[in-house]
């Protein structure tokens, strides 16, 4: 009987031992890829964290773009190359950068005054 207690106790451990690690937040690893892009692509004129003016006065900041467009409308115009009525580089986003531009996009948003 302890023999077999024992042997209960050490399959668990094992079991515990092998178990897969837990996943990665493919959410905050997407959001991640995005600020990385919106870096490297978009900061030389738009403010793109959560604070800061935009380096070039017409660009809008990151954290207000969703109150002025919709998601998914935006992401498309990512991929499309979005035209817009200020000065902007032609640009075309593949949809996965689009995608995670957008979830970047969500984690800056300012909450909008009441």
């Amino acid at each position: 009987m302890l023999r077999r207690f024992a042997f209960v106790v050490v399959a668990i451990t094992l079991a515990a031992c092998a178990a897969p690690q837990a996943p990665v937040d493919e959410a905050a690893s997407l959001a991640e890829d995005g600020r990385s892009i919106a870096e490297a692509q978009c900061a030389a004129c738009h403010a793109v964290g959560e604070y800061g003016d935009s380096p070039v006065a017409a660009a809008p900041t990151f954290r207000t773009l969703l109150s002025r467009y919709r998601a998914d409308v935006l992401e498309e115009e990512l991929i499309n190359g979005i035209r817009v009525a200020h000065p902007m580089p032609e640009f075309q986003f593949n949809p996965q950068s689009a995608d995670a531009l957008v979830a970047y996009l969500r984690t800056v948003q300012e909450t909008p005054a009441p």
